[in-house]
């Protein structure tokens, strides 16, 4: 062992020490003394003569030379000591990190505050059960990155495992949702429901027969396959069957009479009440927390479609029973559902489900004009949802921005429309601003280093791919095995956070304009050429800008404390700066259209955040506006008013309640792409939500 007088080593917290070569010969003389082995200078000098010592070297890594050059020169009950010994003192430093982890968390101000590894407004509440969830996250990111960095050796050396680590650990990469084993995110179809219950999953329960035993069957299957899921569950399907059940009890034109009496007992219920009464039971029922997910509701997503976008969907589709989807009964279902979905936000907070209205366009323009009207009527009743735009039927949402290309629009009598199934196994995300920073900095092609973390990017999310299938094949993966969900349509996801933070190290001006837009172009075209390059017929590969509810907070953290250019406390999944007020409606619809979004193929969702609520004609120019810019995939965001004190909720964004005078007032906004409570966000997610600036439109809008 060289001279090491002027080494530094790395601490298990990052930080960097002195190194001290008395405590390695103290630890060793210990080892010695517990099995009461005799040790001189010449033993020792021995033992430490195979130690590699150099700047930054971990404590593990010393540990574990020492623990090999004991076995080394023959002494393995010292070795098992030493060994026995380490792993004691990590037992009490994880017992110990835990109880303050315990005591930190009941102190916090909420669930999402408290959190260590993946603040989520969605659990509201924190309590025991959150608690228990909370804990043993640690324990599955360990087992997540052995299982993972052991298949990595496997299929591509210790080399690159070593290098996935190293650029985890250095922020560089961020590998999401590793508290949890299940793969990410479902568009499902659910036609082995339909046919067969959930047996086919592990459930007991059989195939619906009619309007009541679909939403009770509907509510547990949704339950069953969310608890099989880390993120959202997507049932694009939804108000197609409903409608099917409802026909099937009270004819294909219950529509045309919905006041219709239709309940012998003495509620004497219509068919809208029976109808509305559905709606109630599923909605609410979903919106409660679960065990499975703790202690937070599920993730659902549902779509409505315009004529075009269903019959390109589903003009093949057949129910069991030999007949097709009737469109008429539909259209004034998946009306109803949002009418009444958008007055029973008024009575209480409802997060779920995230709805998508999926319209076809046709020369910049809606289609179907009359679901285009609908669609702006919505919006000017308050109505929050997403609206997806495209001139063909290409894509499903499978999260609350996860676009998924549509592989396959047959039928199949099994497994239903397989255009639905869809979703995203995995999401592995890059920090662009440190990857651009760090190679700036060292004089390097940023996109060249780029392309290099981008590839190892690939390999791992194709290693991971390979132990999902190994449990698919040991039966652990029965939503694929019943065809709820098909391997081969899911994407492995390249996500990317901390694009704008990277343009303004640049000194690049976050506006529409020509720099601006060849820098996004150039770093998402890198990503786009290894999903292209990767891509086989097992394996598929998409880009999207993530949410970042939690991991934009995290970046934000490190780099500041890295030394990096760091503008903001978080960084968001927009191509604007959320805080500039300089940007109007247009400018914003520019910066997620076309020529910015081209490469994003796993997708980004525009927010547009206004002061005030816009009318049906201004909205109507805004769906026009997004067609011609070739923005897919936004809504729009104006915080709803939520009095503390007497519970009353408005639409408008409010500083005082209109009915008590309260201003006492909480506001339920969207965190990212789901709508919640401000009081329910991070800390650090409640300040990034009051940088945020709304724009208060003039009264004209004008489309160029």
């Amino acid at each position: 062992m060289e001279n090491t007088s002027q080494f530094s080593i790395t601490k298990r917290d990052g930080k960097l020490e002195k190194f001290s070569l008395d405590k390695i010969m103290n630890a060793i003389i210990k080892a010695f003394d517990s099995v009461k082995e005799p040790i001189d200078l010449g033993v020792l000098s021995k033992i430490l003569a195979h130690l590699d010592m150099y700047e930054g070297v971990k404590v593990e890594d010393i540990q574990n030379q020492v623990e090999e050059s004991l076995m080394k020169e023959g002494y393995y009950k010292v070795a098992k000591s030493f060994i026995l010994y380490r792993q004691s003192h990590q037992e009490d430093r994880d017992l110990t990190s835990k109880m303050q982890f315990l005591a930190d968390y009941c102190e916090a101000s909420n669930a999402a505050t408290g959190s260590k590894f993946d603040a989520n407004a969605n659990v509201e509440h924190k309590n025991i059960a959150t608690l228990i969830g909370e804990l043993p996250k640690s324990n599955f990111i360990r087992l997540n990155r052995r299982l993972l960095t052991d298949r990595i050796k496997k299929m591509y050396g210790k080399e690159l495992a070593d290098r996935y680590l190293e650029l985890l650990n250095t922020h560089f990469i961020y590998k999401n949702d590793e508290t949890s084993l299940a793969n990410y995110c479902a568009s499902i179809t659910m036609y082995p429901w339909l046919i067969g219950g959930t047996a086919s999953i592990g459930g007991n329960s059989t195939a619906p027969t009619n309007l009541k035993s679909f939403c009770g069957g509907f509510i547990n299957m949704v339950f069953m396959v969310s608890s099989m899921l880390s993120g959202a569950c997507a049932t694009p399907e939804f108000l197609m069957y409903m409608n099917y059940f409802i026909e099937m009890e009270y004819g294909k034109d219950y529509w045309q009479h919905p006041d219709k009496v239709v309940d012998l007992s003495t509620k004497q219920r219509t068919i809208d009440k029976v109808i509305t009464d559905c709606f109630e039971q599923v909605v609410y029922s979903i919106n409660q927390p679960t065990g499975a997910r703790n202690y937070q509701a599920v993730f659902w997503n549902i779509s409505y479609y315009d004529k075009y976008y269903f019959k390109s969907l589903f003009d093949n589709f057949y129910f069991p029973d030999g007949s097709q989807p009737d469109w008429d009964g539909l259209n004034w279902l998946q009306k109803r559902f949002m009418k009444w979905f958008n007055q029973e936000r008024l009575k209480t907070m409802l997060t779920f489900p995230v709805e998508t209205m999926a319209l076809l366009t046709e020369n910049d323009e809606c289609k179907d004009k009359e679901y285009g009207e609908f669609t702006a009527q919505m919006y000017s009743e308050g109505h929050s949802f997403f609206t997806y735009m495209s001139d063909n039927a290409d894509s499903l949402s499978s999260c609350c921005r996860l676009r998924n290309e549509i592989q396959d629009n047959g039928f199949s009598y099994t497994l239903g429309a397989g255009g639905v199934s869809t979703g995203s196994k995995s999401v592995l995300t890059i920090n662009l601003n440190r990857t651009i920073q760090y190679a700036v900095n060292n004089n390097m092609d940023y996109l060249k280093f780029l392309g290099e973390i981008t590839d190892v990017c690939h390999k791992v999310q194709t290693a991971y791919d390979a132990n999902l299938r190994e449990l698919k094949d040991k039966g652990m993966l029965p939503l694929f095995d019943a065809g709820y969900i098909n391997m081969s349509r899911q994407y492995l996801t390249i996500g990317v956070n901390g694009m704008v933070e990277a343009a303004e190290f640049l000194g690049i001006k976050i506006t529409p304009n020509e720099e601006y837009r060849n820098f996004v172009r150039g770093v998402l075209g890198v990503i786009e050429k290894f999903n292209k390059q990767y891509r086989t017929k097992d394996l598929m590969f998409n880009c999207e800008m993530i949410p970042a509810e939690n991991v934009g907070v995290k970046h934000a953290k490190w780099d500041r404390e890295d030394g990096y250019f760091v503008p903001r406390e978080c960084y968001n999944s927009y191509f604007y700066v959320v805080e500039d007020d300089s940007l109007n409606i247009i400018d914003k619809f520019k910066l997620h259209g076309a020529p910015f979004i081209e490469h994003l193929t796993g997708g980004s969702a525009l927010h547009m955040n206004l002061e005030e609520h816009l009318s049906k004609e201004q909205y109507l120019q805004l769906l026009k506006v997004a067609a011609h810019e070739g923005c897919n995939y936004f809504t729009f965001n104006i915080p709803n008013t939520i009095c503390n004190d007497c519970g009353h909720i408005d639409k408008r964004y409010l500083h005082e309640c209109p009915v008590c005078g309260s201003k006492n007032v909480d506001y339920m906004t969207r965190i990212i792409g789901y709508l919640k409570r401000v009081s329910n966000f991070s800390a650090a997610r409640q300040a990034e939500a009051a940088r945020r600036f709304y724009y208060a439109p003039k009264k004209e809008i004008v489309v160029k």
